[in-house]
């Protein structure tokens, strides 16, 4: 049986001597994993679905369904955000993960293969939000290993992806086989991460250093998680001090805002629909979608580990903008390209998104909580993640546009 400990024990220890980051680390870059492993596995299963439902660019549909629910959901959550219990929230968030990837196998095994499209709702908006807004107050390598898990994700479904239909490739109705195999692989994940925020997470020292510091300075949102790590607050110590509303820190953080917008607006015009359906045919066949995916994911990873690099680490507030914008061009590039170029260019460009949008995303949201007590950051980084899945909507919605003169509504 634990003993309460008083959260001043906790905060008298330096960061530098507590144990246990590297391990929050590694914790971290597996819920960062199991918090897109739902999503990115309903997008590296194109193929399948192409096949099941060929009339209906189920790449398309798919995030332009889920991502109205995600947004309305986080807006609410960010608005309210220093009320909420951010335990609850994140441990709901990846109960859902795990209902909705076990739904979607259920699913598919009781309509024998006629159906299996399911809905993630609100789940990635309870989760990624609340860690990122959580992990802010931490270490930034903490939280970069939070956001390399995330694009970790991608990869490691794809990689899977290719293994699973590989080895059924040429059985007997093998394209659904491997896709059920990939999904229980997939909920069985998902309930690992469940185990982990619950049960490992908020024991780890450092863990409960940064959130005895936040609750010091006035967060209500972490005295669920220091509750299951034996820590209790006294009143002085949960004194709910000044802080800025959201309202002041969009204001002072505008810039990393639209930034956070646009990498995704630009993502999402071209990922995943352009790369599924608008490239044409090739060599590759059935696998050219899934590799040009694969791809993405892999250096999208790579982008997000390259901060860890402090000298190669963009920071300045003007570089980033410039940064951001000169994406853009990636637009007509990708264009031309499947007009009148080999799949090698298409390659090529496909890994230069996903490396930019891994190394710009990492570069925003650690470089804009710095300065700010425990529960701006919070909020902040609930703010930065709220524009993101905006950008991600508006991004989505902007990739209908590839369609037009193609018959698009048959």
């Amino acid at each position: 049986m634990e003993v309460a400990v008083p959260a001043a024990a906790i905060m008298a220890k330096s960061p530098e001597k507590l144990q246990g980051k590297y391990k929050a680390m590694v914790v971290c870059w597996l819920l960062g994993i199991g918090s897109l492993f739902s999503w990115n596995s309903m997008l590296s299963i194109q193929d399948y679905y192409v096949n099941l439902f060929p009339n209906y660019h189920p790449a398309r549909v798919l995030t332009l369904v889920y991502q109205p629910f995600a947004f309305i959901t986080l807006a609410v959550l960010t608005y309210y955000e220093a009320k909420v219990n951010t335990r609850k929230r994140i441990l709901f968030g990846y109960i859902l993960f795990f209902i909705s990837t076990l739904g979607v196998l259920l699913l598919d095994l009781g309509t024998s293969g006629k159906g299996g499209i399911g809905l993630l709702l609100a789940s990635d908006a309870h989760v990624q939000g609340g860690m990122v807004g959580d992990l802010s107050f931490m270490q930034p390598e903490i939280v970069q290993s939070f956001l390399a898990g995330l694009a970790a994700s991608g990869a490691i479904i794809s990689g899977l992806r290719m293994i699973t239909k590989g080895v059924f490739d040429s059985s007997q109705n093998g394209l659904r086989k491997g896709a059920i195999l990939f999904f229980a692989i997939c909920t069985s994940f998902e309930l690992l991460c469940v185990l982990l925020y619950a049960f490992v997470f908020p024991k780890l020292p450092i863990v409960k250093y940064y959130r005895a510091k936040a609750a010091s300075e006035g967060s209500k949102t972490v005295s669920a998680d220091l509750a299951a790590a034996g820590i209790h607050l006294h009143s002085a110590e949960s004194a709910i001090p000044e802080r800025l509303t959201n309202r002041q820190l969009i204001a002072e953080n505008i810039d990393y805002a639209l930034d956070m917008f646009l990498i995704y607006l630009l993502t999402l015009s071209i990922f995943p629909g352009f790369l599924s359906e608008d490239t044409g045919k090739h060599s590759l066949g059935s696998w050219y979608a899934i590799f040009l995916i694969a791809m993405y994911n892999v250096w999208d990873l790579i982008g997000r580990n390259i901060p860890l690099i402090e000298f190669v680490k963009l920071e300045s507030r003007k570089g980033l903008k410039i940064a951001v914008l000169a994406r853009f061009f990636l637009i007509p590039a990708f264009y031309f390209t499947a007009k009148y170029a080999d799949q090698g260019w298409m390659i090529f460009l496909t890994s230069f998104l996903g490396l930019t949008n891994g190394y710009l995303t990492v570069c925003v949201l650690t470089s804009a909580p710095k300065g700010y007590k425990g529960p701006e950051q919070n909020a902040l980084g609930n703010i930065l993640v709220l524009f993101l899945v905006g950008g991600i909507f508006s991004g989505v919605i902007s990739d209908w546009l590839w369609l037009i003169g193609k018959g698009w509504l048959q």
